[in-house]
């Protein structure tokens, strides 16, 4: 009788051994997709975004005192080569967009080239000479280059909140 408690009892332990279930936790961590770009300024992101060529048709709509909020798609011509604190970008192949950064929050940095993402306010202006003079001076125009602008310019300009400079 003991020889049957023994192997009861020991058959007993090892089916109960055999039905222990083993769980692991395995913790995953969420990572976000890498952007391809680079984020200066407010964050943004790289979608619902007008190309060069739709945003001339909207320009072309707006008359001074207009605007409108936007993110556009370009590439970069030039920079401030002082500090960065504005750029022009290629419309199409004859016109620009004059980009400034609003309440002079960031900058470009100075050897930015290739296409942006900006997002922001876009509105069409008159340009006074003097700042016409400023901005020539900035991007280090010749004397004579800048004392040929004589006249105010109606310029296509925009004022970003958030740059995406693809890296």
């Amino acid at each position: 009788m003991k020889n049957l408690i023994l192997i009861l009892a020991l058959s007993i332990s090892i089916v109960a051994c055999k039905n222990k279930k083993e769980t692991t936790d395995i913790k995953v961590e969420e990572t976000k997709p890498e952007l391809a770009y680079t984020s200066i300024g407010m964050e943004i992101s790289d979608k619902d975004v007008l190309s060069a060529e739709e945003m001339m048709e909207t320009y072309n709509n707006m008359k001074p005192g207009d605007t409108i909020n936007t993110k556009v798609k370009a590439e970069i011509i030039e920079v401030c080569s002082k500090k960065g604190c504005w750029m022009t970008l290629d419309m199409d192949d004859e016109k620009e967009v004059m980009v400034k950064f609003k309440d002079y929050g960031f900058f470009m940095p100075l050897d930015a080239k290739g296409e942006v993402i900006i997002s922001g306010k876009a509105f069409v202006a008159e340009t006074p000479v003097d700042e016409l003079k400023h901005y020539a001076e900035d991007a280090g125009k010749s004397k004579e280059e800048i004392e040929a602008i004589t006249v105010p310019q109606l310029e296509y300009k925009f004022e970003a909140d958030g740059v995406l400079l693809k890296k």
